[in-house]
């Protein structure tokens, strides 16, 4: 099934979520938040080039939307990476307590877990930057999509680094773990209040 997540209608994927199964879960969720958010970006984006108006931005609105296209597949395809992380580490919970490989075997692939949510966290703050500079440059009939596109990337950020944190739990004396929470410890820091400002600005341009 994780391979196919990402073909399925939105009435589907909502059905699967809703369904008592491991997967799809939060990270999934997360992943096609983001995509959501970028793919508003590159809506702004589509409706400015070729507008005589924004002739002179005309080159970074070009980059700004392959930019975002490569964001928007990347973590399309991380639904379905999140997905099938995470099975092997709900088979690794299942080995009996005193089977002497457990540990090693749930660390591996507890810390294979973590490589998707952080990889999204990693994309989402690529889109949050084009987000913002989309808000400068974009169509300011479209606006309101940019700042849609920085609330749903905030939230996408946020959800990613709890299922980070979720499986870095139980292993903040491993360096790894330590290592892996303050990067995203950092990317929260650095990137929840670019977007909050990206979806402020654009709130205060439609709404006094």
């Amino acid at each position: 099934m994780p391979d196919d997540l990402a073909n399925m209608s939105c009435a589907d994927f909502a059905a699967e979520l809703a369904a008592k199964q491991p997967v799809p879960g939060g990270g999934g969720a997360a992943a096609l938040v983001g995509a959501l958010g970028v793919a508003l970006c590159s809506m702004v984006g589509n409706y400015t080039v070729g507008k005589k108006i924004y002739a002179a931005v005309e080159d970074d609105v070009q980059r700004m939307l392959a930019d975002a296209e490569a964001v928007r597949l990347r973590l399309i395809d991380l639904v379905a990476e999140d997905a099938s992380a995470f099975l092997p580490l709900s088979q690794a919970y299942g080995i009996p307590q005193d089977d002497p490989t457990r540990a090693a075997t749930l660390e591996a692939a507890t810390r294979k877990a973590c490589k998707a949510p952080y990889e999204m966290m990693v994309e989402i703050a690529k889109s949050i930057e084009l987000l913002e500079e989309m808000g400068e440059k974009g169509s300011k009939m479209l606006v309101s999509d940019v700042g849609c596109g920085a609330l749903f990337a905030r939230a996408a950020l946020e959800a990613a680094s709890m299922n980070v944190f979720v499986n870095t739990g139980s292993y903040r004396c491993s360096a790894w773990a330590e290592e892996l929470e303050a990067a995203c410890d950092a990317l929260l820091a650095a990137y929840v209040p670019r977007a909050e400002a990206c979806a402020a600005s654009a709130l205060s341009r439609i709404h006094a």
